[in-house]
């Protein structure tokens, strides 16, 4: 009997663990993650990126020209708010991919590990654009007091980060109104001063905002304001 044991523990295949290495996820676990990014995709596009200040000053400026609300139609406006963010957020994006997608997919990063490696140039692009009023507003509300910026957590750093996106964009809009107003005014006081109370005075502006807004390129400059908020941070 102890012979036999001897042959068989002679003869047992050995298994070495190396937790150095981290086996590739299967495809059927990759496929599971896409869908559920698919499924959380409208809110995720709403808070971590810049989709929220775009949609809201395209859809400003389309009322301060006083057209239809299908002029230009929602489909528009959100397809030029989606491709403004993904152009915005190339770089961030760039960057996770880097460090969190494609070392997780190689199987050299644990899912949790590239979660908090694609957490940090996502969080820090937020916390550019983020204002310090927003941020210390939420911080008081979740009773956390970081040092730094940098130190907040991701779950106080998101309502601040929507909250500054939804002021940058009434402030773009405020501006954007401000030459339309003028324009209505002064068509308002001239059918006045002529008598003319029967025609409406947004249907006399309508073609004169117009004409203004193509003589300056109107959309172009609307889109270098919405980069050049970005950028400024």
């Amino acid at each position: 009997m102890i012979g036999i044991g001897t042959f068989i523990a002679a003869n047992a295949p050995s298994v070495t663990v190396n937790p150095g290495n981290l086996a590739k996820p299967s495809q059927s676990v990759e496929i599971l993650i896409v869908v559920t990014l698919l499924s959380v995709a409208p809110s995720l596009l709403v808070m971590f990126t810049g989709f929220p200040r775009m949609v809201i000053v395209l859809s400003l400026a389309r009322n301060a020209l006083g057209l239809q609300s299908g002029t230009p139609p929602n489909q528009v406006i959100a397809g030029l708010a989606l491709f403004f963010s993904l152009f915005v957020m190339a770089p961030t994006l760039s960057t996770i991919n880097k460090v969190a997608v494609q070392p997780y997919v190689n199987g050299k990063m644990t899912f949790s590990k590239a979660m908090a490696a694609g957490e940090a140039p996502l969080k820090t692009w937020m916390l550019q654009q983020t204002g310090t009023q927003e941020l210390s507003l939420t911080e008081q509300e979740a009773h956390q007091h970081p040092k730094a910026p940098k130190d907040a957590s991701i779950v106080t750093v998101i309502p601040a980060f929507m909250l500054s996106q939804l002021k940058s964009a009434f402030i773009i809009g405020f501006v954007i109104f401000i030459p339309f107003l003028i324009i209505d005014l002064l068509v308002s006081s001239t059918l006045m001063s002529m008598g003319i109370v029967m025609l409406p005075p947004t249907l006399v502006s309508l073609p004169f905002k117009i004409l203004l807004f193509v003589m300056v390129d109107g959309w172009t400059l609307v889109a270098h304001a919405l980069f050049t908020s970005f950028q400024g941070g």
